[in-house]
């Protein structure tokens, strides 16, 4: 007999049963539980289990948060529901239950891998069932599943077959390294982004310094952190100093935050985490006051590759960004989706009309190319 529980801490599931549902993952039990001991503001974490008996046979993370319904906008579009905003404070706000994680790439419910393939349909409805009877609990009327990547289509079918809308979310975009030099990468690429990498690669460098633990530099790192969220239409969660300490000591060498220093000035930071099958880029900030004359971005991203290229890591996972140097770079797009239903039909409905103007390939035209390959 299956039995179906939720919990408000990881610490409440063995460790090795939940990893055992995502084999292979960097964003395991130890990346939840950072996060979770993080206390990022505003975000209530659920977990979500199904049971036989003493087994695990699936899990879900989740998450309860007040969310913007023009969180995905840009340019003109959000300049307009921020004045709606100022005139009408809670207009885009609604309370929301929501299967995956703010600080997660995709949302993949697991399966313990002793399950057989045929059963995985029936435990993810009985997971979506439990988010619905969870979310009744708190009396909150939306529930959605963020970042459901297209590939999986177990769990896409099984949120169709729930009654749940749908549109495109955010793509994954990563660069598949096959090359043994920089060079050789480069020579992959377009020629005007060639010729402009290779005049980036002559000009002044940035001191680069990979390090484990940021203590003494975190200050600096918040600085950083603050100054690109100020300028990012984008940013669903604000992290805190405990997130990015935590993701380090939690996940030990798994982790790595790289520093550029421009003479004894930290001018940018990228916290990624990594094995020995990819590296994944957690979040990159920099001072825009030197990214024109050291072009930070494109350092850390060649500084990326050839880490790469020199540990033999065949995949770099390059995050849910900046979409138009990612396709000049040579990064290959996965689809996601985000599934979302109301209780109450007539804000379901509505819902219908306000994803037409909210979808985020609407206001940019590079995602909406990355989007346009699924």
């Amino acid at each position: 007999m299956i039995t179906a529980q939720t919990f408000a801490s990881i610490q409440d599931i063995d460790r090795e049963h939940w990893n055992d549902c995502f084999p292979g993952s960097l964003e395991d039990w130890d990346y939840y539980l950072a996060v979770e001991k993080a206390g990022i503001a505003e975000f209530r974490w659920r977990y979500l289990a199904l049971f036989e008996g003493p087994l695990l046979l699936a899990v879900a993370p989740a998450f309860i948060t007040h969310y913007s319904l023009d969180t995905t906008m840009q340019g003109a579009g959000k300049r307009l529901t921020e004045k709606l905003q100022n005139l009408w404070p809670g207009a885009l706000q609604v309370s929301l239950y929501c299967i995956g994680s703010p600080v997660a790439e995709q949302c993949n419910a697991g399966t313990a891998s002793s399950v057989p393939a045929h059963q995985r349909r029936h435990l993810l409805s009985e997971l979506l069932r439990l988010a619905r009877r969870d979310a009744d609990s708190f009396g909150i009327g939306l529930l959605a599943v963020k970042d459901a990547p297209i590939a999986d289509e177990h769990w896409v079918q099984t949120c169709r077959d729930a009654g749940l809308q749908s549109m495109p979310s955010l793509p994954s975009s990563s660069l598949p390294v096959q090359f043994g030099s920089i060079e050789a990468y480069l020579g992959s690429l377009g020629k005007s982004t060639r010729k402009d990498l290779r005049r980036i690669l002559r000009g002044p460098a940035p001191r680069i310094e990979w390090r484990h633990n940021i203590d003494d530099v975190l200050a600096d790192i918040m600085r950083l952190y603050e100054a690109t969220l100020a300028r990012s239409d984008l940013q669903f969660e604000r992290l805190g100093p405990d997130y990015f300490t935590g993701i380090l000591q939690q996940l030990e060498e798994r982790a790595v935050c790289v520093l550029y220093w421009v003479d004894e000035q930290l001018v940018a930071f990228n916290l990624m985490l990594l094995d020995e099958r990819r590296l994944i880029d957690k979040f990159f900030a920099h001072d825009p006051l030197h990214t024109r004359g050291h072009n930070l971005y494109a350092r850390s991203w060649l500084a990326n590759v050839d880490y790469c290229i020199q540990h033999r890591i065949p995949v770099y996972e390059a995050g849910q960004a900046g979409y138009a140097n990612k396709i000049r770079y040579g990064c290959r797009f996965e689809g996601n989706m985000l599934f979302f239903r109301h209780r109450n039909w007539l804000l379901n409905n509505l819902l219908k009309l306000v994803k037409l103007i909210i979808r985020p390939d609407r206001h940019d035209p590079a995602m909406a190319a990355a989007i346009s390959e699924h």
